[in-house]
């Protein structure tokens, strides 16, 4: 059975969104019921192996971010008006989404993956490999791999549909998809999220190499966080000891799990592999002890 087919597992609420990782369940014209599955997306792809645990590693970790990150921006936590136990009376079928669900506040979304780098890695280091560049950004001649940039770039991607591949695109293309003041604005947030995270991070003995917000807009228009921050789904973490530029450096997150899919005879297209079990048990202590050292708590 397809994850698209699998059955929700709130009946008292209808689904409105399933997307890779999180299910939305309508609660009022106000309010969503925000479940974090334990699903596990790579290359776009939502793979058949589920993780364990994870969508409760996630709800923590984001909750621990947007709560220190208020002074910055507000989030859909944010003037929520209703409790979860009010949106799930039923105890059955709350303890069922225990740990992994949130009332958020409905928000228009925002088209736009808001991506900021550190480190040049992934994605941005193939495109840098080929032009020197990243979305459009000129960076400095014989950067390594995994090299520290002089500063954190702001490089969006398209929100693709479920199924599709998110596309690299210029900060130009973001202006002309959602206007010129509020790509500013994204940019200037997403940026001021990831240093102040990063700083935070490396007390912690990670470093955060890049990440992904996303952000939609409240009835008033004002710009706000949203569905996940700094997870180690939405970010790469690499262990401060062991991190040496000019090699692909171990992770916190599920790097690991696409590092073993790319050397699979895998053409990134759905269906994904099963993972192996050795695969799955060392992610779940990866996405474990990332909550750990970054929150305090598992």
């Amino acid at each position: 059975m397809s994850v698209l087919a699998t059955p929700p597992e709130i009946s008292s609420l209808p689904l409105s969104y399933r997307g890779k990782v999180r299910d939305l369940y309508a609660i009022d014209d106000r309010h969503l019921l925000m479940v974090a599955s334990d699903r596990l997306s790579a290359f776009d792809v939502i793979l058949p192996t589920a993780i364990p645990g994870k969508g409760a590693v996630l709800t923590a970790v984001s909750n621990f971010w947007f709560a220190r990150s208020r002074a910055i921006t507000p989030n859909h936590l944010q003037r929520a008006e209703k409790t979860l136990e009010e949106a799930l009376p039923d105890p059955v079928e709350r303890a069922l989404v225990a740990g992994r669900a949130v009332v958020a506040r409905r928000l228009n979304g925002l088209p736009v993956e808001a991506i900021v780098r550190g480190y040049l890695i992934g994605s941005g280091w193939k495109d840098y490999q080929r032009t020197g560049q990243v979305c459009g950004i000129r960076l400095p001649e014989g950067l390594r791999l995994a090299e520290r940039l002089p500063e954190p770039i702001f490089t969006p991607s398209t929100k693709a549909a479920l199924g599709s591949h998110d596309e690299n695109v210029s900060f130009a293309a973001i202006v002309e998809q959602i206007g010129a003041t509020l790509a500013e604005q994204v940019r200037e947030v997403s940026l001021r999220l990831y240093r102040e995270a990063a700083d935070y991070a490396l007390s912690r003995g990670i470093i955060i190499a890049d990440t992904k917000f996303e952000f939609g807009l409240d009835e008033q228009g004002q710009l706000t966080l949203m569905d996940e921050a700094l997870t180690p789904d939405s970010s790469r973490f690499w262990p401060v000891d062991q991190y040496l530029p000019g090699v692909n450096p171990p992770s916190f997150d599920k790097q690991f799990v696409r590092d073993y899919l790319e050397a699979l005879d895998w053409n990134k297209q759905p269906p994904g592999p099963e993972l192996p079990l050795a695969i799955v048990e060392r992610t779940v202590a990866k996405y474990r002890e990332a909550q750990q050292r970054l929150t305090g708590s598992v």
